[in-house]
């Protein structure tokens, strides 16, 4: 029996940072935090509406110490010159908040059984000295014009930090090939509720140009979206031909019982239309401390376009 798609309403529970990648082949593969964070799960289904019950498989465990061993995050199901590869984060037991970028590698046709190998901390370019020295995460990859790129959260500063984003060039999917450039740090309020961040990128194409939408403020009910926007033929690594928009694209919206909407994923119906999948909660006030509270869900938006050819996110 096939299922409906309902939108903006919790799709698949407790699964924050969703991920959705579909295949070459129509097959769609689903990712997430899980609340323990303490591993990476796949699923996998024909359809989009298949995955809500899909079955689950743990295809990697976090380390019982060392790097790897705490706060396993936000990973990212990408497939890269004929292999798959999990981009994800994670601390260190006895250091939770040295979270850095990782990845993983299946060489075998199917990622659900195939043989995941760790390939270790994402590598930084030989003459860049500052990326991935500090908190880093949420690490994506996406191609324009023959080229594959990285973007990822990295925080600088003291005491509380600035969570910014960052871009580079990638020489194969394992080590960037240019230096960072900083795309957007929190410039405006609504980036700076509770902590200043600026972190779990995103990206689509459409009509010739690229959009960026990224996650801002504390976990909460504050979290929302922002974008970036540049012309595919523009240089990618000047800082200067991004856009950035001034007000959130998404926020909460207490009348639809949404709270903290972001970090997103983009995908495609059977049909070939724009889909968001992206965290929310349905619930105000948070018991305890927001990132440990599981009730982040996954949804599902349906994407439009405006006359301006720009994306409209609208509940």
């Amino acid at each position: 029996m096939s299922q409906e798609l309902e939108y903006n309403k919790p799709w698949i529970l407790q699964r924050a940072d969703p991920y959705v990648y579909k295949h070459t082949d129509g097959t769609y593969y689903f990712t997430a935090s899980i609340p323990a964070y303490d591993g990476i799960v796949l699923r996998h289904s024909d359809t989009l509406a298949g995955l809500k019950d899909a079955e689950e498989v743990r295809v990697w465990q976090k380390h019982d110490k060392g790097i790897m061993s705490e706060h396993i995050w936000a990973p990212e199901l990408h497939y890269l010159d004929g292999k798959w590869y999990i981009y994800y984060a994670g601390g260190d037991i006895d250091d939770v908040w040295a979270i850095r970028p990782y990845i993983l590698e299946c060489a075998d046709q199917d990622p659900m059984t195939g043989n995941w190998v760790e390939k270790g901390k994402m590598t930084r370019a030989e003459e860049d000295e500052f990326s991935f020295e500090a908190f880093s995460l949420d690490g994506t990859v996406f191609e324009n014009r023959g080229k594959h790129y990285y973007i990822w959260a990295e925080k600088v500063g003291v005491g509380k930090q600035i969570s910014n984003l960052y871009i580079a060039e990638m020489e194969n999917p394992c080590k960037l090939k240019t230096v960072q450039v900083l795309l957007t740090t929190p410039d405006y309020d609504w980036e700076r509720i509770g902590f200043w961040v600026n972190e779990g990128p995103a990206v689509i194409h459409h009509d010739g140009k690229i959009y960026m939408t990224y996650s801002a403020s504390e976990t909460g009910a504050a979290y929302c979206m922002g974008m970036l926007s540049i012309s595919e033929d523009a240089d990618l690594l000047d800082p200067a031909m991004w856009k950035k928009e001034r007000y959130p694209v998404l926020e909460t919206n207490a009348e639809k019982g949404i709270y903290g909407p972001g970090h997103n994923s983009f995908t495609e119906d059977e049909q070939g239309n724009p889909i968001m999948v992206y965290h929310a909660r349905t619930e105000e006030k948070i018991e305890g401390n927001p990132l440990y509270n599981p009730n982040r869900h996954a949804m599902l938006m349906k994407l439009t376009w405006g006359e301006d050819g720009r994306p409209v996110f609208k509940y």
